[in-house]
Parts: C-alpha cells; structure tokens; sequence
C-alpha cells in the first residue's frame, strides 16, 4: 500500500518531531512518546485526507490550494495535539484549522470575498456543533464530498493520462515519483502532467460536485474506466521488466472499494471491484519462481487467494441483485468468474464463456474483446472455430502490432499441429512485445513449436 503522506508532510512531520524534543512538548512526552503521537497523526491524517482536499477544493474551487491548506492543517496538528491531546472529532478539526487558514488567506489577498462571508459564517455560527455544521455543509448528492473529488478528477476536459496521474496523486496519494515510476515515465514529465490537469480545472471554473442525469452516468464511466487502466498497467504491465505490478492494482481495488462505499446502488462499481479482485487472486500463480508468466492452464491453483475470490464472487451476486448483469464490468466479471470457479483447468466452462464474450461483443463492438471471444470459441468448440474468428478481424490496423493477437494465432496453430506457422506467429508476438517476462514466454512457445520435446 503506498504512503498517503507527500514528501512535503514527511518533511513537515520530520521538523515538528525535532522540535518537540527540544521545546515545551519534551516535558510532557519522551521522544519514544512523541514519535508514537505523532505517527498515530500521521495515520488519521491518511484516514481524512481524501475527504480534507475534497471539501477544502469543494469550496475553494483549486485542487493544489487545496492541497496545500490540508498539508498545513497537519503541520498545525503536529504541533498542537501532542499537549493538547487528540481531539474527538480529528477529520473536523483538520477541516476547520485548514478553512480558516483558507479565510487569513483570502483576506490577506483581498480576493474572493463571497467565499470568505460564506466559509466564515460555517464557522462562526457554527460553534455549538461547529464539526457537524461543518459536514453537513459540505453533503453533496450522494453524500460524501470524496466522490466529488474522483468524479472531479476524472472530468471528461482532462485527457486519460491526466486523469490517470491526477487520480492516483489525488485520491490514491501516491507522491509523484511513484506515479512516475509505476507508468516507467520521467518524474519531471508526471508532474507536469499533473499540473497541467490542476490548471484545466483551475481556468475551466469547473464545479468539485458530483454532476447530475446523463452527465453523471458518462462521468462514472469515465472514473470506472480510470481505476481500470490503473489496475491493467499493474495486472499486465505494458513495459519494462515485470510482468505484474501489484502495487498498481492494490491502488486500484482500494479506489474501487471507496467508490463502493460512496456510490453502493451503483452496480458497475460493485462489478468493477469484482472483477479486479477475481483477476487479482491469481497473483501469486502468474509468475513462476523463475519470473517466467505462467498461463491459466499452467498455474498452480492452490496458490490462488480465496479470500479475493470469495469477495469478487460476493461482489458479482450483488451486481445481479441491483439488475446489472449485461453490463460491461458486470460481463467481464462474470467471465473472470468462470476461471475462478474451476478447479482445475479442465473444468473450466468454455461454452458458457464463449456466450459471455457473444453478450460483451454486441454490448462493446471492440477489436479486443472480438480477439478474447476468439480464444474462448477455440477453446470451446476447436482452434479451427478460433482460426476463423480470427480471419475477421486480423486485418484490423488496430490489432496489426497487438502482440496477443499473433500469440492467440500461433496457439490456435500449435493446437492443430501446424508446428511452422505457429513458431512464426509466436516469434511475431514477442518481437512486438515491450515486456520482458511476456517477451521471454513468447519465444519459450515459439522454441517449444518447433520442438514439442523441449519445456514449455
């Protein structure tokens, strides 16, 4: 799980920690006490982060000012809690310190003025139950400002990558080095990339709410699809050396159970977790001892989580309770449920996930999916059924360099014993492959094509 706290709060803890060991706060705790404090601030301040920046950008209408008063608001707790105690209600406190250096700010610049009448009477009419008042305030439609911010963070004015960058910086707390590093790109160029995001937001005026009618069911798809890219780039790394990256897909689920939490009647939110956690309890079987893929009908079984399973299955029953089986997650789903349910993988219900992937193609017309359906069609009813599949759409320039395509059609030739054409179409797919472990697997197949004696 990575750390919610930015390199700035570290700092901030660091300094308030040195300072407690030298002042008045040294009286009251021992170093080994101070630490513990302030590590357990640390902790609510992960807890209230997300909610702290979405209802300060809520009312300020600016993501990195908003930012910028959460962080202070913790430089303020550390320095006060450790005498004063922790207060009952943390997360209010923190919205409170951080609004009223919002209204020093606004009144020291002499800017915003309706904003300041405004944040100053939720504070200063407030006091009998100031942290209530507080809350309520900040309510949307839904009822919880965090889900203004992933839907914020996922306007459609924002390219994908944006929203990808801003999302996991936001939402998932990830400082920018580890976005960087997760997506293999220049740090430099994943700041820029979400400073850009922050100034589109900032100079398109737009809203920090959750959007009502039409335009909130195109949004959820946008936020959906986000979370998604975030888990496939860990799932199936695109680049670089690792086959998975877990870490990707951990932050993933976690978006994904907060988005569960706050839109629950939603059951594309419900079927998206499902089908991450489904995928993701195969983890620990995908890659061999040796860091060699290991494909379904390779892995070993026992190594795959229950637990997840369990959850994605649960999940799945959900989705159909709330009438959402034909939808797109919902489908894909469904279909990483059959996979989940076998034993072994002989029993694995080949016909029934060749219909899914009939209902996925008429419900997303997509040169991927048609690919997927073809592979299960193959594995259902022959590779000669999966050759012909292919033929429809192997001319498609979207699938031309798609290294899977060329990897699905030396298996359906491999299966029917034309050895040559299979080691050709296998080495086709690992030279356009980026990933090294997937690079390697695919040239094992290719080896093994042309000399079945040799291990797979």
């Amino acid at each position: 799980m990575p750390e919610a706290i930015a390199a700035v709060d570290r700092a901030a803890l660091a300094s308030i920690l040195s300072s407690m060991t030298r002042d008045g706060h040294a009286r009251s705790a021992s170093p080994d006490r101070g630490e513990a404090i302030a590590r357990e601030i640390e902790g609510i301040y992960r807890m209230e982060r997300v909610r702290l920046v979405a209802g300060l950008a809520k009312h300020v209408g600016d993501l990195s000012l908003a930012e910028e008063l959460a962080q202070e608001a913790l430089v303020t707790a550390l320095a006060s809690w450790p005498g004063s105690g922790i207060p009952p209600n943390p997360g209010g406190w923190l919205m409170t310190t951080a609004k009223r250096r919002a209204v020093d700010l606004w009144r020291r610049r002499r800017m915003m003025a309706r904003h300041e009448a405004s944040l100053t009477h939720d504070i200063e009419t407030g006091r009998a139950d100031e942290h209530a008042a507080i809350e309520a305030s900040l309510d949307d439609a839904i009822g919880d400002e965090r889900l203004s911010l992933i839907f914020t963070a996922c306007h459609p004015q924002l390219s994908r990558d944006q929203r990808t960058a801003l999302t996991l910086k936001v939402i998932g707390g990830l400082s920018t080095e580890e976005i960087a590093r997760a997506f293999l790109t220049h740090e430099t160029t994943m700041a820029q990339r979400i400073v850009r995001a922050k100034k589109i937001l900032r100079e398109g005026d737009v809203a920090f709410e959750v959007p009502v009618g039409t335009e909130r069911d195109a949004r959820l798809a946008s936020v959906l699809e986000v979370i998604y890219l975030i888990f496939n780039e860990g799932y199936a790394a695109s680049r670089g050396e690792d086959l998975i990256r877990p870490q990707l897909c951990q932050e993933a689920m976690r978006l994904g159970r907060i988005l569960v939490g706050l839109a629950p009647d939603e059951p594309e939110a419900h079927a998206l977790l499902s089908l991450m956690e489904l995928q993701a309890s195969r983890f620990k079987a995908r890659v061999g001892a040796d860091g060699s893929a290991q494909t379904l009908e390779t892995q070993n079984r026992r190594l795959w989580d229950r637990l997840l399973i369990q959850r994605g299955l649960d999940g799945l029953a959900t989705v159909m309770r709330l009438g959402g089986a034909d939808g797109l997650y919902a489908l894909q789903a469904a279909l990483a449920a059959v996979h989940a349910r076998a034993a072994k993988f002989e029993d694995t219900d080949w016909t029934f996930s060749a219909a899914l992937y009939d209902r996925l193609l008429d419900r997303v017309p997509s040169p991927v999916v048609a690919l997927n359906r073809a592979v299960a069609h193959s594995m259902a009813f022959g590779p000669e059924t999966g050759l012909a599949l292919l033929a429809d759409i192997e001319t498609d320039p979207q699938l031309a360099d798609y290294p899977p395509l060329h990897a699905a059609k030396g298996d359906f030739l491999f299966r029917l014993g034309r050895s040559v054409e299979a080691r050709v179409a296998f080495e086709r797919a690992a030279n356009l492959s980026s990933n090294a472990a997937e690079r390697a697997f695919l040239l094992q197949r290719a080896q093994f094509a042309d000399d079945p004696a040799t291990e797979r």
